[in-house]
């Protein structure tokens, strides 16, 4: 049974399962991408709630997105970006507000694309630019970083629509 603070409980599970996450590269990187990964558990009575059940489905859920992710980050990957496409996506997201993030944040995704520190991200692909952006969105705090992270992948997938 869980202790009276239920919240603090559901925080340290997902603390938990995220840390697992985040200390396995590859499900780092695909976490990176998916927008509506995670969904609130909403449970209106907790006497007979199983945290374990649960984290155990939303894991199952989360592994059944892997391959899909693969495949869209191997389809990133391979997508190269004109240098003028690339400033338009970051000109859209923060200047026309497609972003949910803070405009202070356009220099750091601005020159962790065009000026890579990670050899992997020296490629201007949409890969690339999807890393800029988490790379810049770990700077946020939790909640604004998942709004705005929920919103990268319909905004890059324009990108590489356009490009194609």
């Amino acid at each position: 049974m869980l202790d009276s603070n239920f919240s603090d409980t559901v925080s340290y599970a997902y603390t938990s399962l995220m840390s697992s996450v985040e200390n396995n590269p590859e499900r780092n990187q695909l976490g990176n991408i998916v927008s509506g990964a995670f969904t609130p558990v909403l449970a209106k009575h907790t006497k007979h709630l199983s945290l374990v059940d649960i984290l155990s489905v939303g894991v199952d859920r989360m592994q059944r997105n892997f391959e899909p992710m693969r495949k869209q980050v191997e389809a990133w990957k391979g997508t190269r970006l004109p240098d003028d496409t690339a400033k338009l996506v970051i000109y859209r997201a923060f200047v026309e507000g497609k972003l949910d993030a803070p405009k202070h944040l356009a220099r750091r995704v601005h020159d962790v694309y065009f000026n890579p520190q990670i050899e992997e991200f020296a490629p201007r692909t949409t890969w690339s630019l999807s890393n800029a952006f988490t790379s810049a969105f770990k700077d946020l705090d939790p909640i604004p970083q998942f709004k705005a992270t929920a919103k990268l992948a319909s905004l890059l997938e324009l990108a590489a629509a356009s490009s194609n």
